[in-house]
């Protein structure tokens, strides 16, 4: 199997700066092809959102580089990643909220970190940006980690409220503002064929799981420059539908 992949990030239209990260790497390895795409939505004032984000961003560079091909080596599994990347996402969390402490202000981000390998892919979710799969149809492979998903989830609310909810951004826990932080972890079959991509919250707020199959799945993604050039175009539907937020995407296509 075999990965394409594209991103492109955007500072929105009212932000003085863009707060997300975004990453993508694809490496050959024992077990074949492999690539990982993090995104990041930060938060705090200023440049310190977009601090938080890149330093989350660089921690799971580092793995992939220096840790993820030992891992290979010994035997790559759910327990082993899980094992590894909460103990990523537990010393950022400790790091940047010593940062901020020690420097008079708060900072924070969220993280969607996937794994995907020849048969399997690894997910990891702290707040509400989100990983989607669109195969024959786009499926949300992410729980929003946030007031409003929990609502809605325990049906106090319905969704048509969830919509229109003022508690709608505020998360449950993030990286770097949570005295403790308990990522979700999710598992599945890498599906040739298909395209998984990741998004901070700005880019999918107002716009649809059919509009999202519609510019992304994989007969129109046929190689980087149609899925660069969907998603800017993407971006730019996002920023005339009055979306106030920095905006990212993240593109892996497999064949």
């Amino acid at each position: 199997m075999e990965f394409i992949a594209s991103m492109s990030s955007d500072i929105g239209t009212t932000r003085k700066t863009n707060q997300d990260s975004v990453t993508i790497k694809i490496a050959n390895t024992g077990i074949g092809k492999v690539a990982m795409i993090v995104v990041c939505d930060g938060m705090g004032g200023l440049a310190k959102g977009e601090l938080a984000s890149a330093t989350v961003i660089s921690a799971f560079s580092d793995w992939f580089y220096n840790d993820l091909p030992n891992l290979i080596a010994a035997g790559i599994n759910d327990n082993a990643i899980r094992s590894q990347w909460d103990c990523i996402v537990k010393n950022q969390n400790e790091k940047i909220m010593a940062y901020g402490k020690a420097n008079g202000f708060s900072l924070g981000t969220t993280v969607t970190a996937m794994l995907l390998t020849q048969t399997r892919y690894y997910l990891l979710n702290v707040g509400d940006s989100r990983a989607y799969e669109i195969y024959d149809s786009t499926v949300q492979l992410t729980e929003d980690q946030t007031v409003v998903a929990q609502e809605l989830k325990y049906g106090r609310i319905t969704y048509e409220q969830s919509l229109t909810d003022p508690r709608g951004s505020v998360l449950l826990q993030c990286v770097g503002a949570s005295q403790i932080v308990m990522p979700d972890m999710f598992y599945g079959e890498t599906k040739p064929n298909a395209v998984y991509l990741l998004c901070s919250d700005g880019f999918r707020h107002v716009i649809s799981n059919d509009e999202i199959y519609q510019c992304f799945n994989s007969n129109i993604c046929t190689d980087e420059g149609v899925m660069k050039n969907n998603a800017d175009y993407m971006i730019d539907v996002v920023k005339q539908r009055n979306e106030k937020d920095n905006i990212t995407v993240g593109l892996i296509r497999t064949y």
